[in-house]
């Protein structure tokens, strides 16, 4: 399994996910399809999306169990990177 296929799979299961917000699943789906373009890096890619997310998980209207749920797959995306 590749990086981008190991960063969707992550991402998915946010976006099926009923207790995040749906501006947060918004933004997954832009994820996505940010993964989805081959034209850059895959490295380059994961990066932007790590830089969503986090930015996504300082939103003051997010609930405490998005915002961990954002940091945990944030994380895993970080180790992906290396």
């Amino acid at each position: 399994m590749t990086k981008v296929e190991k960063a969707l799979a992550l991402l998915e299961d946010i976006l099926h996910d009923r207790g995040v917000p749906r501006n947060i699943r918004s933004l997954i789906e832009n994820c996505i399809e940010i993964l989805k373009n081959e034209n850059e890096p895959e490295d380059v890619r994961i990066n932007t999306i790590v830089s969503m997310l986090d930015e996504a998980s300082s939103d003051p209207n997010i609930s405490a169990y998005a915002r961990t749920k954002i940091w945990s797959y944030v994380s895993k995306l970080e180790e992906l990177r290396s």
